[in-house]
């Protein structure tokens, strides 16, 4: 054990650095070599080499309250007519013959013409009126909405709604001007509701500075979000309507 203590004592500055400089060497080999040896411990490390890209729909998944809107409108809402004939038929009301009646059937209808969520368009072909289950819905759709918006930091805007309950008075004025409207309409129920997507209402103080503009776009997406998540709860049909400009949505 001495003997061995006197050799070690006994190497010189010149021989360390012959013999670590050796071993560099024979590690550099090993890694000109085995090229996986290294990639695997920077795996294992969780390293990401310097090299390596980092693509942009990677960094915005990393985002947990990014927009991602819907593959394709169509796709997403297809619900058809008929579909929501039988849903709104078996949660509405019995079709109400003009705006008289509507005000009689208070037990059995909302009013919706107020609401810190949505803003109801002027209405001369439906008026704000829908069965509660109905009600609730849009009213669970505006504030999911808002807090979509929020957690997204998007200024609040509210939705805008263009159509609601349907006299059957309304439904004969509307198919005098419109020859594709049909006789037998999902809002002669109080169940069907109609929001317009390229339009929005901007929450803010009217005597306070202007609130940042937002593309229609933008709003749209997240509102296909809000939308298609109640869809995949069960608790409406949608059918995305093009020509009119709006998410026309069935409670169910």
């Amino acid at each position: 054990m001495q003997r061995k203590t006197d050799y070690l004592m006994k190497i010189t500055k010149k021989q360390y650095l012959k013999g670590f400089f050796a071993f560099v060497l024979v590690l550099a080999l090993v890694r000109l070599v085995f090229p996986q040896v290294a990639e695997s411990k920077a795996v294992a490390s969780n390293i990401v080499p310097e090299s390596a890209s980092v693509s942009l729909p990677d960094l915005k998944s990393a985002c947990p309250h990014r927009i991602n809107s819907v593959p394709s409108y169509t796709e997403a809402f297809p619900d058809t007519q008929g579909l929501q004939i039988t849903a709104a038929q078996r949660w509405g009301v019995t079709p109400v013959k003009n705006r008289q009646d509507a005000e009689a059937r208070k037990r059995e209808l909302v009013y919706i013409g107020a609401n810190p969520y949505y803003h109801i368009d002027p209405l001369y072909s439906s008026i704000p009126y829908l069965v509660p289950r109905a009600a609730v819905l849009l009213q669970d759709i505006g504030s999911a909405f808002f807090d979509s918006l929020q957690v997204k930091g998007i200024p609040l805007h509210r939705l805008i709604v263009t159509s609601v309950l349907r006299s059957e008075e309304d439904v004969v004025k509307l198919r005098r001007r419109n020859g594709n409207a049909t006789e037998k309409s999902c809002h002669l129920y109080g169940t069907t509701f109609d929001i317009c997507y390229n339009r929005y209402k901007t929450v803010e103080d009217p005597n306070g500075p202007a609130r940042r503009m937002v593309r229609n776009d933008t709003l749209k997406w997240v509102l296909s979000e809000v939308l298609r998540d109640m869809r995949q709860q069960n608790r409406c049909y949608i059918k995305y309507e093009v020509k009119q400009g709006c998410f026309h949505m069935t409670v169910r």
